[in-house]
């Protein structure tokens, strides 16, 4: 497992509109976030964006298209692509979600849930080592919101991860927001998801805002700021957590690089005294 941090990280996600200021070197951060996918490429300006961002800031690759849920297996060439980014790179981590994306070579750029059954977790538990071995390095692995449930789940999803992390060895990546989405979507109380979580294993947490969908639903936009129900539920995983890194996720509607770093600042303060270097 990926050894527990000694003091908290907090950082944001490397996007577009940004890259001019974080070329400077003059970003408050200690990392920054990249889709893996966006820079699984021979050269380009995404890959010489990221080479120049490294010497300043730590780097975490977070991928959305392992499909860790396909009952056929990890695509073996998006694996050596990931590696050959890893090796070049030298994240502190590499993560990627709870889910599956795509069947028979077609991706379908989403994030489909899978049910929490005993059948699910062997094949999840066996992805999760296929691509730690060809990565020659543990995974992160990251919590999605959901939309709907499966009558074949015997589990919560916490417990899940938690029978993940015990037969791998992978650590987590916490999606605050997530948490708070899937609890509202199924009508449960997000406190219960919390108390299923092994906590040791915890090494990352994300931050984002949902909108509003239809029939009530919360949809992970990541396209507001972190709503309050998020920054509640963030202060009681700080109490349970150990050090983390926490990072704000914003993917569209992007706001001005400062606006970003206020609302990071607001999850440093809530970290435990304990904690702090």
């Amino acid at each position: 497992m990926i050894p527990q941090l000694t003091r908290s990280l907090y950082g944001l996600g490397l996007r577009r509109p940004h890259h001019q200021a974080f070329l400077g070197g003059h970003v408050p951060l200690d990392f920054v976030e990249v889709v893996s996918e966006n820079f699984m490429v021979d050269g380009g300006r995404p890959a010489h964006v990221l080479a120049r961002v490294r010497h300043h800031h730590d780097v975490i690759l977070h991928g959305v298209s392992m499909s860790l849920g396909t009952a056929t297996g990890l695509d073996a060439a998006y694996l050596a692509r990931l590696r050959q980014l890893a090796d070049a790179v030298e994240p502190l981590w590499v993560s990627d979600h709870l889910a599956w994306t795509g069947i028979d070579g077609v991706n379908s750029h989403d994030l489909l849930p899978i049910p929490y059954s005993q059948e699910a977790l062997a094949i999840v538990a066996r992805n999760i080592h296929q691509a730690q071995d060809m990565l020659g390095r543990p995974l992160l692995i990251e919590n999605p919101s959901t939309y709907l449930e499966f009558h074949a789940s015997c589990m919560s999803e916490a417990q899940f991860m938690a029978e993940l992390v015990a037969r791998t060895g992978c650590a987590l990546l916490l999606d605050v927001n997530n948490v708070h989405v899937s609890a509202h979507n199924h009508g449960r109380d997000p406190a219960d998801w919390l108390d299923d979580i092994p906590w040791p294993a915890v090494r990352q947490l994300h931050l984002a805002g949902p909108s509003a969908g239809a029939d009530g639903l919360l949809i992970d936009t990541h396209d507001t700021p972190v709503p309050d129900p998020v920054w509640a539920l963030y202060a009681e995983v700080r109490r349970r957590a150990g050090p983390v890194a926490v990072m704000i996720e914003r993917d569209d509607d992007i706001p001005p690089l400062a606006d970003l770093l206020v609302e990071l600042d607001r999850a440093r303060l809530a970290e435990p005294m304990v904690h702090r270097a």
